[in-house]
């Protein structure tokens, strides 16, 4: 007996390692970052560019201009600016009776009526698909051998709007399928177009069929928007070329002067980061700070979201650690012991446990109390918001254990089984709490109104699209390194499936998924009127982030990937400004 214990014992003794490389993220390079757009002298010059846009939004007249004004300024991210504007010019729009006689064009033209359902559901106005039934303009036959500019613009904007669908309106759908259809043909027969001089075209085609652009974070993608409107010219907007230049003048400023923000911002992560030491206590697990970070601009890039980028970044570095903690180092016994502790938030629950898993838990325990103290100062008031973090933690190390309780049974769960756990196991709900107690002037954000929240669909829905992305980017690693089941290999274990087929059913599910949201989001008959708009974006973007991270592989495990270039160019690289 005493010699199976020490058997036992050797074979924990002998660590899993996922072998992640160390963080290409030097210290002195981090605390070096330092633009000059921070000064007085942008400011104003910005604050310049604004009234003149401010101007130009309402002094706009024709439908179509305004919309594709609202539009490029939405692309550009720039919307913050202008929000009370962009409301009075929807609300306007929205609420003139007999719509069809004011606008006759929307029953007439399919780029804009593509445009106005978009732009009105996604600021939560009511627009129905009728207005798109009866539809001839855009055929799906193939075989055609020469597609104008224009006609490509409007299959664009008619797939845009259909990102948009709730669950069951096939029009849409259908409209959707239409859409791909033609772009595809297009993209594959893209030298017979006839692009009219616009030389961007192609990768026009090529970015709308990448990504839906309603699942791309918006300002991961403005700089390639500003590229394209510079010099797609006419084919953005159709407002004289001052216009346009005002508005890339101003994107271009903005840019730069948030990404002088996010390099204060990630100065100061460094230097917690380094004074915390955890990187080199906990050598088994990610050290990926920056990524971290890069996560938490995607949620909410605005100057003003400062103190939750901040502690959101602080958490996502520590679901990694924990993450790695449970998929790497400890024993099953141990991760029990782990979990314990956490559920009981008790220090003391962590003495069986070896030396780096215990400096984790104090660590995560003191970063956990600091952030809710610092949330709450940051908005003034007593929010009550450490006990909602601790049973978010509790609940994602709690789904961690189940994980880690089927790797080493070897067992393979049902596919439904599998995301009942993993829709929590993919920190969706313990990043949502965070962020909805740390958007600022909010008067909603309290605990009972957040448990009210959770009771809705939208935690969940974004969550599983989360957990899919994940599973998608990383499951090839994962199956490789020997580590738990994912979606991926429970669906074609229970189906029988090929990698394929089980890779176009997650990807199907995904979609759906995104119909599922849009309806609680933007729909008035579903929408919580507790959920507000700000946390209605940072939701969404958390599931779009998802899709940013794991598109191309796992970003937080191989860092020498399109992800770098990425981070250089939002965080390191600015724009330069217009001749």
């Amino acid at each position: 007996m005493e010699t199976q214990k020490k058997s036992h014992e050797l074979i924990f003794d002998q660590r899993r390692s996922a072998n992640y490389t160390p963080t290409i993220w030097k210290y002195d390079f981090l605390e070096s970052l330092n633009n000059k757009y921070d000064s007085e002298e942008y400011k104003m010059q910005a604050e310049k560019l604004i009234e003149d846009v401010r101007h130009n939004i309402v002094e706009t007249k024709d439908l179509k201009t305004k919309l594709e004004l609202i539009n490029t300024i939405r692309k550009l991210g720039l919307t913050y600016h202008f929000e009370d504007q962009i409301k009075k010019a929807l609300d306007t729009i929205s609420s003139s009776s007999n719509i069809d006689i004011k606008y006759p064009l929307l029953g007439e033209d399919l780029y804009l009526t593509s445009l106005y359902f978009r732009l009105l559901r996604l600021h939560g106005y009511q627009v129905s698909q009728d207005m798109f039934i009866g539809y001839k303009a855009v055929d799906c036959r193939k075989g055609r051998h020469k597609i104008t500019s224009a006609e490509v613009k409007v299959m664009i904007e008619l797939s845009e709007a259909s990102d948009v669908a709730f669950e069951c309106e096939n029009t849409l759908i259908e409209a959707k399928v239409c859409a791909e259809e033609n772009l595809k043909f297009t993209f594959s027969n893209i030298d017979g177009i006839s692009c009219n001089n616009n030389k961007y075209l192609p990768k026009h085609v090529a970015h709308a069929l990448e990504l839906p652009p309603h699942w791309r974070v918006q300002w991961f993608d403005v700089k390639w928007q500003i590229e394209a409107h510079e010099h797609g010219g006419e084919n953005n907007i159709n407002t004289d070329s001052s216009t346009t230049s005002l508005l890339v003048d101003l994107a271009k400023l903005n840019f730069n002067m948030v990404q002088a923000t996010l390099q204060k911002d990630i100065r100061e992560l460094s230097s917690w980061w380094k004074n915390l030491g955890l990187s080199e206590k906990l050598d088994f697990a990610r050290d990926r700070l920056v990524e971290s970070f890069m996560c938490t601009v995607g949620l909410a890039f605005q100057p003003e979201y400062k103190c939750l980028r901040k502690c959101l970044a602080k958490v996502v570095n520590f679901v990694l650690i924990v993450d790695d903690v449970y998929d790497v180092y400890g024993s099953l016994e141990e991760l029990r012991h782990f979990t314990n502790a956490v559920d009981r938030w008790d220090v003391r629950e962590t003495q069986k446990l070896p030396e780096c898993m215990k400096i984790c838990f104090q660590a995560l325990y003191d970063t956990t109390c600091e952030i809710a103290e610092e949330i709450e100062n940051e908005n003034g008031c007593k929010l009550v918001l450490l006990p909602h973090l601790k049973k978010a933690w509790a609940d994602f190390c709690k789904s961690l254990l189940v994980e880690a309780e089927w790797y080493h049974k070897g067992y393979i769960p049902s596919f439904e089984e599998y995301l009942r756990n993993g829709w929590i196991s993919s920190s969706g709900p313990l990043l949502l709490v965070l962020s909805y107690f740390a958007i600022p002037n909010e008067t909603n954000n309290t605990a009972s109104s957040y448990l009210d929240i959770t009771n809705q669909d939208l935690v969940y829905n974004i969550s599983l699209i989360i957990r899919l992305c994940n599973d998608l980017g990383t499951s090839a690693a994962e199956q490789e390194r020997g580590d738990a089941a994912s979606s991926i290999l429970c669906y074609r274990q229970e189906t029988k499936s090929s990698e394929e087929d089980a890779r176009k059913h997650i990807r199907e599910m995904i979609r759906k998924t995104w119909q599922k949201i849009n309806k609680i989001c933007y729909s008035s008959s579903s929408r919580s009127p507790l959920l507000s708009l700000s946390f209605i974006d940072i939701a969404l973007n958390a599931a779009r982030v998802a899709h940013s991270l794991y598109q191309s592989g796992d970003a937080f495990s191989a860092q020498h990937t399109n992800y770098k270039t990425h981070i250089l160019s939002l965080l390191v690289h600015p724009l330069v400004p217009s001749t």
